[in-house]
């Protein structure tokens, strides 16, 4: 648990243009979040995330897995590489690569992942097209600590939409992203309170078990 004036430190790992890091970024520049971020590591170079990271003044790295001969030793370089800066909170943020055991456990109970699907619902990619063919009447986005399970971990968060007719992956895609960048720097915010703890196989909110995940529907924003 964090006070007000002693901010949790924290790694976010990302793979790509970094919209969800964004969103944690603003939210902690405005007071919102109580969490400094120590760095930003991506296992790719040159994206956009990097720069976003760079603009507001967060130390970058970059861990190209593709330098690697296989994903054990990947994973323990960038262990190494995140527990130099020694976060209490580790956030993914569209980090594009299957953990090991090993790294997970490392991590467990301080590790973060949001997926785009309403979990257990969709699990993996092409999660807005698989909504859309399964006739899913809500799709959203889930906040879930990590486990050894691919987006099979306890489920803190999910923000929700409506699926409209006729709407396109790309088009549903986009509705979720915004869901995405209100519900992470809520879930990072409560688990910075301490509200939000694992136990085992079991989330704790405010010390009580969670028997199902707290939920969000997003409004439409009105035209004016």
């Amino acid at each position: 648990m964090t006070t007000i004036n002693q901010k949790m430190a924290a790694v976010v790992l990302i793979s790509g243009s970094g919209s969800n890091l964004q969103a944690i970024i603003d939210a902690t520049q405005r007071g919102d979040l109580n969490i400094e971020i120590k760095a930003v590591i991506s296992n790719r170079p040159g994206v956009k995330g990097l720069q976003r990271a760079a603009d507001a003044g967060i130390q970058t790295e970059i861990l190209d897995h593709k330098k690697f001969t296989n994903r054990p030793e990947f994973d323990q370089a960038l262990q190494q590489c995140i527990d130099h800066y020694q976060p209490r909170l580790l956030i993914l943020a569209g980090f594009m690569r299957i953990l090991t055991t090993e790294f997970v456990r490392h991590y467990q109970g301080r590790l973060l992942n949001i997926h785009p699907s309403l979990l257990p619902k969709h699990t993996g990619l092409n999660t807005h097209q698989r909504a859309i063919e399964a006739q899913d009447s809500e799709h959203g986005a889930s906040i879930h600590f990590v486990t050894e399970e691919l987006d099979g971990g306890p489920v803190i968060l999910q923000g929700r939409v409506q699926v409209k007719i006729a709407e396109t992956p790309e088009q549903l895609a986009e509705r979720v992203l915004q869901v995405e960048h209100q519900i992470y720097p809520q879930a990072i915010q409560w688990f910075a309170e301490g509200r939000v703890q694992l136990e085992g196989d079991h989330i704790l909110f405010d010390h009580k078990r969670l028997q199902e995940p707290l939920s969000l529907t997003m409004k439409e924003h009105q035209k004016q």
